[in-house]
């Protein structure tokens, strides 16, 4: 299930979190593992996450590897040590919709969010680069990953920064 895509105004929101390289097809079975590396590392430093764990996409490259991160959203601002790394996401207006069921049915989600956009005339956050494609934020949060068994009943919301 997806729901009907809304922009929505967030302010910055600072994390933690490990930047990687992975191929498209890996994501779901390279990136999960991190975020429990993440979510150690914040509770040694005894800091509570203040959201959703998520993968943010900085470069997207289909044909070759993307750089990720994989965060935590924290409070305030903190600083990194070693793998884990500070960063924020900017404010802005996000354009945003929620997915419901199994990791593999985001892409499904993503493909309609960007199909609602260029319906309306949304553009992004982004660039092109020798790289691949640089968003500013494009961001997936896993609501209740951690905490629901039935993948079925998983939810993702995307976030994407609208220019």
């Amino acid at each position: 299930m997806i729901t009907e895509p809304s922009i929505e105004n967030r302010t910055e929101q600072p994390y933690v979190g490990i930047r990687t390289r992975v191929t498209i097809p890996d994501i779901g079975t390279a990136l999960p593992p991190l975020h429990r590396e993440v979510a150690d590392w914040l509770e040694n430093q005894g800091v509570a996450p203040a959201g959703a764990p998520f993968f943010r996409y900085l470069v997207i490259n289909m044909e070759s590897e993307s750089e990720i991160e994989v965060g935590i959203p924290v409070a305030s601002a903190l600083s990194g040590n070693g793998r884990i790394q500070a960063g924020l996401l900017p404010a802005g207006h996000y354009a945003t919709l929620t997915h419901t069921g199994e990791y593999p049915g985001l892409y499904d989600a993503t493909r309609e969010l960007l199909a609602w956009a260029d319906k309306h005339g949304i553009q992004w956050q982004k660039s092109p680069s020798e790289h691949g494609e640089v968003w500013r934020a494009r961001v997936e949060f896993y609501l209740n990953h951690d905490t629901e068994p039935d993948p079925t009943k998983r939810q993702a919301q995307l976030a994407f920064l609208v220019a």
